[in-house]
């Protein structure tokens, strides 16, 4: 993305709509390669499963992506109760010196990683209240995204599918009800397998698109970490450019009609 056309979350202003986990990859390095690769600014990390400084003596990711190049976004990944969210929000605020931009999940099932939206919402008041910048893992219900808006979140982020399926965006049309009726970012976060998915969902309109698995899980992550690069620009280009309406049945000649030679036809 060009700076004319700045992703703005919580007053910051970055320049790539592009979002990147960090969890998956065979290591710190590949991590760090993909993480390269795909443009991204803004990194999400799962605060119960990756040491940033919580574990001494084990491998820090920050090591390999340092807090100074990179926005860390932490996420609470693995919880299920309000309580362990808001818990593990805290902990990864003091672990980055007081960075107030956090990532909300609260999970329903651990088969299908479904958001429990009354806990989700319950703990977005209390980490509002707390001072957090909060964007928040959510279902696709126009309902609820407006709740949560009204609640102060800074951004929702509607599953396009159940998080690692790769099945794509599932519903396009709830996800144009929360585009056109929010007054904060939308992202799509989960459920995105491939270059095309991410391309849809910035051409539907979402400003930003956050995924892991789809380039982690990829027979090779960096080439998808610079398909999925390409797709967000493109997708994005497309949806400020502007489609053309859909026109069933009504031929339109991309070439200019007039001046044609007579037809020899009789």
């Amino acid at each position: 993305m060009t700076t004319a056309d700045p992703l703005i979350i919580a007053n910051r202003t970055f320049t790539s709509r592009l979002l990147v986990g960090t969890g998956k990859y065979k290591d710190f390095e590949q991590t760090r390669q993909a993480i390269d690769t795909s443009g991204t600014e803004i990194v999400t990390v799962a605060i119960r499963r990756t040491n940033i400084g919580q574990n001494a003596g084990e491998p820090n990711l920050l090591d390999y992506l340092p807090a100074d190049r990179f926005t860390i976004l932490p996420n609470t990944a693995g919880c299920y109760t309000a309580e362990d969210a808001v818990r593990t929000l805290r902990l990864g605020r003091e672990l980055l010196d007081g960075h107030n931009l956090v990532k909300l999940e609260v999970l329903g099932d651990a088969g299908n990683l479904f958001p429990n939206m009354p806990e989700t919402l319950a703990a977005a008041r209390t980490l509002v209240k707390d001072g957090f910048d909060v964007m928040v893992y959510c279902s696709d219900d126009p309902i609820q995204c407006r709740m949560l808006e009204d609640i102060g979140v800074v951004a929702v982020m509607p599953l396009a599918s159940l998080i690692g399926s790769g099945m794509g965006i599932i519903n396009p049309w709830n996800l144009r009800l929360i585009i056109d009726q929010s007054h904060i970012p939308v992202l799509v976060d989960a459920g995105v397998g491939t270059a095309s998915d991410a391309a849809i969902a910035l051409e539907l309109g979402c400003d930003a698109i956050l995924m892991n698995t789809a380039i982690a899980g990829a027979r090779d992550p960096i080439r998808m970490a610079r398909a999925m690069r390409l797709a967000v620009q493109a997708g994005r280009e497309a949806y400020l450019a502007g489609r053309i309406a859909r026109k069933y049945y009504d031929a339109d000649p991309s070439s200019p009609t007039e001046g044609l030679l007579p037809s020899t036809h009789s």
